[in-house]
């Protein structure tokens, strides 16, 4: 599930009354990242529930697709989690899945959320390029992802159009599949 629409957060009040935005940065995820993962999905996600197991069974399936955006202190303050997948299909929400797909021809881009503190400055962009950017080296064809929470225009400004796909219930009745070729 990806991202809820951006918002007004702490880090714009504090840019607007002059602090500086905090110093963050993309690193790949740890397994000691997932409780802090699991709250930033609890709190972005309310209506899709998705325990620690489900995390920590993506990050063991396809470790190089899992990323935190951290601070000096280290502590997570948002996340991405992609893996192969089939195109047109979604696992269902909080489950395990056993392995990667044979026949997977997309990488499905499952999840990326922000903690509330940081929404707003400008962190996603360059996960989703870095993304995007390591797919098409790899030789994938498209990124898939299921836009929940009205927010379909953030993903069609990073170059996603909605397509047609049965099965999008389980995510609720404004879900919408989308996909951006590479």
């Amino acid at each position: 599930m990806p991202e809820k629409k951006q918002r007004a957060g702490a880090s714009d009040r504090a840019e607007s009354a002059g602090a500086a935005p905090p110093l963050l940065s993309w690193r790949p995820m740890r397994k000691n990242d997932l409780d802090s993962v699991t709250q930033i999905a609890a709190a972005s996600f309310p209506h899709h529930f998705e325990g620690r197991d489900c995390f920590e069974n993506r990050l063991a399936l396809n470790p190089g697709g899992c990323f935190v955006l951290t601070g000096g202190d280290g502590a997570p303050k948002g996340y991405l989690v992609a893996y192969p997948w089939r195109a047109r299909s979604t696992p269902a929400l909080n489950t395990l899945i056993e392995a990667i797909p044979a026949d997977a021809d997309v990488l499905y881009l499952h999840d990326l959320a922000l903690h509330p503190d940081v929404r707003g400055g400008g962190w996603t962009a360059p996960i989703i390029e870095r993304l995007a950017q390591t797919a098409r080296a790899d030789g994938w064809p498209a990124l898939a992802l299921v836009a929940v929470n009205d927010a379909a225009p953030f993903w069609e400004r990073r170059g996603f159009t909605v397509v047609e796909a049965p099965g999008m219930a389980d995510y609720g009745p404004d879900a919408l599949y989308m996909v951006r070729t590479l």
